[in-house]
């Protein structure tokens, strides 16, 4: 619903302190008011702002047209087709500032610039007022306006009663939103993950009829959209919403097979354990890499694959490269995986045949291969679910963790129990 009037929360009634808001941030509002424009936060900065967190980023919405941004910022850059945006660079910062987006059912109106194919917009340049441009956002929650003028909270679509009831929910028919930009369903199950809020009836009605929207955005929008799922901090919890949703099978379908099929269960208490190790490393501040996480969503096929490869008679290393290629172009039909990143699954996949040979000499430089960290903590994985045995990854870590002086004496001493295994068989 939206409100004619909305509701205004003066200072005194919110929590938002400038001094939680980026420097960077306050300079574009400050600038835009100083020159005549109206100037808002807006977005998951005040969302989070008012949920007591620290925003990722700091959005901004105005009346000023992206040329009249450009003008006031030399270190502005006009960006986008499908949304014209003005992004304000400080260094590492970005604040992205975006005109008012307005009711583009007005057909006399002379900025229209709007396109629509199959009912998904494609592209969408139509400014208006602070109202509409309520109207237009995806979540009640993610439109409230931080208003540098006096510094108030601006809330037309009931965003701050959403926001204190736990509750996410779509602003207008949840349907229509959906077709609208299908990945609005992944928005909406990303910020149901992420902020641990209930789906709002209406705006979870639709999702699991309407998965098979997402096969008409682009591959290469999914992968950035797979990037927020995954390395966000709550991936465990977005993964399993992502399946009771039917939404994981148009992003990984290979993986969900591979899911569906499996009679113990090894395959998704691997991946279970990665995405929880992941938002482990995401609390902690340390980095996390997308070749890791979807190198686990594709192990099991690529095993699969590999072993049908080794019974039509390819050898063990023919049979895992053709398998990788197979799965990696399979899957990027349908979320687009860039090539530096193929390299590192491949790799990964492939240290995981060569930890299990452990040949003496080659086990040494294997330690020093750039992937060795990301393919050991694969193993690690893998013995913790009883994908691989746990010996095995005792005698890696055991290695990995001695001094260089010692390591020569490890693999000594496999090599003098290979040989006395040797001499009893024959």
């Amino acid at each position: 619903m939206i409100d004619d009037a909305p509701n205004i929360i003066s200072r005194e009634d919110h929590s938002i302190s400038r001094s939680n808001i980026s420097e960077n941030a306050l300079k574009v509002l400050y600038r835009l008011k100083a020159a005549g424009f109206s100037a808002y936060l807006v977005g998951g900065g005040v969302r989070d702002l008012l949920l007591d967190r620290i925003p990722k980023d700091f959005d901004i919405s105005t009346d000023a047209r992206p040329e009249d941004v450009r003008k006031l910022f030399r270190n502005c850059r006009l960006i986008g087709r499908r949304f014209r945006l003005a992004h304000v660079h400080f260094g590492d910062e970005i604040i992205e500032v975006a005109t008012f987006r307005g009711d583009a059912s007005a057909e006399d109106d002379e900025d229209l610039d709007r396109e629509i194919v199959n009912g998904m917009i494609v592209r969408d340049n139509v400014y208006g007022t602070l109202q509409e441009d309520a109207r237009r956002r995806d979540f009640t929650i993610n439109s409230l306006y931080y208003n540098i003028n006096d510094f108030s909270v601006v809330d037309y679509v009931g965003g701050l009663r959403d926001l204190k009831s736990n509750q996410l929910r779509l602003i207008g028919d949840a349907e229509q939103r959906y077709r609208e930009d299908p990945v609005r369903m992944l928005r909406a199950v990303r910020f149901a993950g992420k902020l641990g809020f209930k789906l709002e009836q209406s705006t979870e009605a639709p999702l699991k009829q309407l998965g098979h929207l997402l096969e008409s955005v682009p591959p290469a929008r999914l992968f950035e959209e797979v990037l927020k799922l995954f390395l966000s901090g709550s991936s465990a919890e977005t993964f399993r919403l992502l399946r009771e949703y039917n939404l994981f099978k148009w992003l990984f379908l290979q993986t969900e097979e591979a899911l569906l099929a499996e009679t113990d269960g090894v395959f998704l208490k691997l991946i279970q354990e990665a995405l929880k190790n992941t938002d482990e490393r995401v609390s902690q501040g340390k980095p996390v890499t997308p070749a890791f996480t979807i190198s686990v969503f594709l192990w099991r096929p690529v095993a699969e694959l590999k072993q049908r490869y080794l019974q039509r008679g390819m050898t063990e290393h023919q049979a895992l490269l053709e398998a990788s290629e197979v799965v990696i172009a399979g899957q990027s039909q349908h979320v687009a995986v860039p090539r530096r990143f193929q390299t590192s699954l491949r790799e990964i996949w492939q240290l995981q045949d060569r930890f299990e040979k452990r040949a003496p000499k080659r086990s040494l430089r294997l330690l020093s291969h750039p992937r060795f960290r990301a393919a050991y903590d694969f193993l690690l994985l893998r013995a913790t679910v009883g994908d691989v045995n746990n010996t095995l990854a005792e005698w890696w870590t055991e290695l990995y963790n001695s001094e260089e002086k010692h390591r020569g004496v490890l693999v000594e001493k496999l090599t003098r129990r290979k040989r006395r295994r040797k001499t009893k068989r024959n």
